[in-house]
């Protein structure tokens, strides 16, 4: 079964929506609650162009509910399933018990020092650990220097000791390939806001999500409509990052 339908199948409830916000580079979707409850998703635009607009329905998504936009989760093209994943995050019932206020980046050094690294997607830290692994391959569908082109991921990911995913691989439905790649033995991390903090991801064989919380909805979306990165979101605060380690 598709990550995506194992993800859909364990949400729980549902809630009316109070906004849908699509910045340049992250997509919100608020629900109407109490206390309100906001969840993340990179703004992921597709490769290709399709006839017609995007998202038909622009101007009128309010009319769905949480779970009906969570459903776009499956749709192909991508900003869709980018509203999908905000909606699910918002909706996700984040036990934060088992959770701890760690960076990925750092799992990433501690596990990867002396070690064969793989990254998918190019993230800020990536110079950090090229310095401390045996070896770091940084795979891009348009890479930067020093990057490796993401079609040698079947070649290079099963040598990974230390992988590290992005979460967009669910938005463009490129994960479960990429896990059936990774050795049983590799130490798998999912990382970026995208990342749903939900516990259904570790029977893929992920051993940590590092996500995001979003504390301050306001904040966080005065930040997202006027264009920021993540490091600047985070830095205008309304957030925490949380990862989640597999028990045992």
């Amino acid at each position: 079964m598709p990550i995506t339908d194992v993800l859909l199948d364990e949400l729980q409830g549902d809630a009316p929506v109070r906004q849908v916000l699509m910045g340049a580079f992250w997509t919100a979707v608020v629900l109407d609650t109490e206390p309100v409850r906001c969840g993340l998703a990179s703004t992921l635009r597709g490769e290709t162009s399709h006839q017609g607009p995007p998202i038909p329905e622009a101007g009128n998504l309010l009319n769905y509910s949480a779970r009906e936009l969570a459903a776009r989760l499956r749709s192909v093209e991508t900003l869709q399933a980018s509203i999908g994943l905000a909606a699910y995050n918002a909706l996700l019932d984040v036990d934060e018990r088992t959770c701890a206020q760690v960076n990925a980046s750092e799992l990433i050094l501690e596990r990867g020092a002396g070690r064969r690294v793989a990254i998918v997607g190019h993230f800020p830290f990536v110079d950090e650990i090229r310095e401390a692994a045996e070896s770091c391959w940084v795979l891009e569908l348009h890479p930067r220097p020093g990057d490796v082109s993401a079609d040698r991921a079947d070649e290079l990911l099963p040598q990974a000791d230390v992988i590290a995913l992005t979460s967009t691989s669910l938005i463009n439905h490129t994960f479960d390939d990429l896990i059936e790649l990774c050795s049983p033995e590799s130490f798998v991390i999912m990382l970026g806001p995208s990342t749903p903090l939900s516990p259904v991801l570790f029977d893929t064989g992920v051993s940590v999500l590092s996500g995001t919380v979003v504390r301050d909805p306001e904040r966080a979306l005065r930040s997202i409509s006027q264009g920021a990165t993540f490091r600047q979101i985070k830095r205008n605060g309304g957030l925490s990052l949380l990862s989640m380690t597999r028990p045992g």
